[in-house]
């Protein structure tokens, strides 16, 4: 493990003048994706409720399977040369940067051999998804099949960047290509899971699907639907349904 970094890439680079993620962003109606409820106190109260979960859930979580995590470092780190986390520059609430952690699945030049293989997409709009990606290391594979890739997202639950529950968060190029209305599923905090990751994932090749099925978690949210994706995604995870 000696001469292995931890993380992967340069920091999450700022929003500022002339960034035209923030122009976008702000010219997006969030309000237009939140159901009339949102304005009551029963929303804001839920909402707390639901940040409290993320903070005991995920603080939790870390601690619980911190072994498991040293663990996937270690392979990580045997399996191939390259840094063990990927750091994961994306878009959180209403368009704001951050920048998350994934245990690393590809080998380090990833990005630069991703051009080669656009022609191979597998799905119909914005995102990238293959079946078989060559740039996929031997345990990234192991990871994926089980989602264990997204384990250092707890983190990002704790610190606030992320939710347990919620639209899957896109990179700024993602975002900047999506269609006006897809943008809004932003108008809440990105989770971990959603309600796409349990109805398909990867067998949803649709992003426009991906995104109706985003707004419609927005509209529809309470506590009750948090629950119910949370137990169906441990279900999907077993299975390792539409996982690649």
């Amino acid at each position: 493990m000696a001469g292995t970094s931890v993380v992967a890439g340069e920091g999450a680079g700022r929003a500022g003048s002339g960034d035209p993620v923030a122009a976008v962003a702000a010219g997006v109606d969030w309000g237009s994706a939140l159901p009339e409820r949102s304005a009551g106190l029963r929303w804001r109260v839920g909402h707390a409720a639901k940040r409290t979960v993320d903070v005991v859930g995920s603080a939790v979580g870390i601690v619980v399977l911190s072994p498991v995590l040293v663990l996937i470092a270690a392979a990580v780190a045997l399996d191939s040369p390259g840094p063990i986390l990927y750091e994961w520059r994306v878009l959180g609430y209403r368009g704001r940067r951050f920048t998350g952690f994934k245990f690393r699945t590809m080998v380090p030049d990833a990005e630069d051999r991703k051009r080669d293989l656009l022609h191979l997409n597998e799905m119909d709009g914005p995102v990238f998804k293959i079946r078989d990606d060559p740039r996929v290391t031997g345990v990234g594979k192991f990871l994926r099949r089980y989602s264990l890739d997204e384990l250092p997202q707890l983190w990002s639950v704790l610190i606030g960047d992320m939710s347990l529950v919620g639209p899957r968060p896109p990179s700024p190029e993602e975002f900047l290509a999506f269609e006006p209305w897809q943008r809004l599923k932003l108008a809440v905090t990105p989770g971990i899971t959603c309600l796409w990751q349990v109805s398909g994932r990867s067998e949803i090749t649709s992003f426009s699907e991906w995104a109706e099925l985003d707004l419609e978690y927005i509209r529809s949210w309470n506590l009750w639907l948090d629950l119910v994706i949370l137990l169906r995604t441990a279900f999907v995870v077993v299975r390792a349904r539409g996982a690649y």
